[in-house]
């Protein structure tokens, strides 16, 4: 069987799962189920058959994001692809065809959305085997899900004629049914769920895609030949790839292509769609309630409840999902979680900035929270990774002090250079130049007070940027 390379998809929102999952922080860099992001949880149950470090496609924005997550997993080299705009599953996995075939036209591509939960990864681990022999073959395979209830929230795929244990003709994609249809395609046995998995061939996706889709591989192709490297990042011409047309996989090529095949596969799958969802994958306690952070509940059932910032108590109440994060708090009946993404958008038609972000903000070198805010003043929890460093950056509108909390803080204040440790503090003007570096191996915390007449992220001049900001 050829190489296997993984290639992970880690676009969307995820909105459903406001106010957790945000635009600045989705659901697939979250630890929603266990002490690791879903993202690391998708790279780490595949790695005993990843032969080829992974090509992971993602946007702009969350490319430090991804970085630093896959680092944390100790894996070498990845290839991090910059989509510069969402153009649906189609072009970012031509994108990724077009790097693995540079260095193995024949590499086997794994195609996973990043954000998916599996709950038996031995399955998935023999499904791709016996996808990889397929798609050695030249097929195109995609991975069914065997239905556990008829589902109609999930697209379906019809199974063909056996080609191998597990391994079937696709059929036909059909959409997502009514109920009496949904029962009616697990009462034939001939229906499994559409996953959104993928493995074949780079060469063989890219000959199927110029042949289904000549546009898209062409523009796919000569925004990756125009591509530039930036530091660990790929980003295709952003101007040529603009000209794009969208479209999903399924569309595009799959239902197009005669050699389409499907894998039967049983794992205990979840995408994560919306919070009854972690529900159901949580342990459950004796009254059927699962619970995360200092949560404390009384006479309930069958609940969903997790707290990130503060005590959460239920008493007298059932069927409820109550999710609670430093800024906003999320109230909902279990049945009706997919409703969720109206509060987002109702947010945003409001120009809430809870809708997109949270309190506490990711940057490259760490994040910061803001602790409180009035007329004048913020305070800021900033946290930075060790070795590295802010930009150095003045400010026209506002001075700081700094107050290290734990850890050793590096300081370009003007024409001064500080090593600060816990208790220590420095000043910083209006006007003056400054930079924040951590030189130590621990995590530097701090508590930063702005006072000014503007308070704004945007008033910020940068002279030098490790991050090419």
């Amino acid at each position: 069987m050829a190489t296997i390379t993984p290639v992970l998809l880690c676009g969307g929102v995820g909105s459903r799962l406001w106010p957790v999952s945000r635009q600045g922080r989705p659901k697939q860099y979250l630890n929603l189920i266990g002490e690791t992001s879903m993202l690391q949880q998708t790279l780490t149950r595949i790695e005993s058959v990843a032969q080829t470090s992974p090509i992971v496609v993602c946007n702009e924005e969350h490319r430090f994001l991804v970085a630093e997550q896959v680092r944390q997993l100790g894996l070498t080299s990845p290839t991090i692809i910059l989509e510069p705009e969402g153009r649906n599953t189609a072009p970012a996995i031509a994108l990724a065809a077009f790097a693995a075939s540079a260095l193995d036209p024949e590499s086997n591509l794994l195609v996973l959305p990043a954000d998916h939960y599996v709950g038996k990864p031995s399955a998935l681990i023999d499904a791709i085997e016996k996808a990889g022999s397929a798609s050695s073959q030249g097929k195109l395979v995609t991975f069914g899900l065997v239905p556990s209830r008829p589902e109609t929230g999930y697209g379906y795929i019809k199974r063909g004629e056996a080609l191998a244990a597990d391994v079937f003709v696709l059929e036909q994609f059909v959409e997502k049914p009514d109920q009496p249809t949904a029962e009616g395609y697990i009462a034939s046995g001939d229906y499994v769920w559409n996953s959104g998995m993928f493995m074949f061939t780079a060469a063989q996706f890219l000959a199927s895609l110029a042949e289904f889709q000549p546009e898209m591989a062409q523009v796919c192709e000569r925004a990756m030949e125009r591509a530039e490297c930036d530091m660990d990042f790929i980003r295709p011409d952003a101007e040529v790839f603009a000209t794009c047309p969208s479209d999903s996989i399924d569309y595009a090529v799959m239902e197009l292509t005669p050699e389409g095949a499907v894998v039967s596969l049983d794992c205990d799958w979840s995408d994560i769609g919306a919070w009854s969802a972690l529900w159901e994958a949580g342990d459950k306690d004796f009254a059927g309630n699962v619970t995360q952070g200092d949560v404390v509940l009384n006479k309930t059932q069958n609940s969903y409840v997790r707290s990130q910032s503060r005590l959460v108590t239920t008493t007298g109440v059932s069927d409820l999902v109550v999710v609670e994060t430093a800024d906003a708090v999320m109230v909902a009946d279990r049945h009706s979680v997919q409703d969720v993404k109206d509060i987002v958008h109702s947010l945003k038609r409001a120009d809430r900035t809870e809708a997109d972000v949270h309190q506490r903000v990711f940057r490259p070198w760490g994040s910061y929270e803001s602790l409180t805010s009035g007329d004048g003043f913020r305070v800021k929890r900033l946290i930075v990774n060790p070795g590295q460093q802010l930009s150095l950056q003045l400010h026209q509108h506002r001075a700081e002090h700094w107050v290290v909390v734990h850890g050793t803080a590096k300081v370009v204040n003007g024409d001064s250079e500080l090593i600060l440790s816990a208790d220590q503090s420095t000043y910083i003007p209006l006007g003056v130049k400054h930079r924040l570096s951590n030189p130590g191996p621990e995590v530097l915390e701090l508590i930063e007070v702005q006072s000014g007449s503007y308070l704004g992220e945007d008033d910020i001049i940068r002279f030098d940027d490790v991050y090419g900001r």
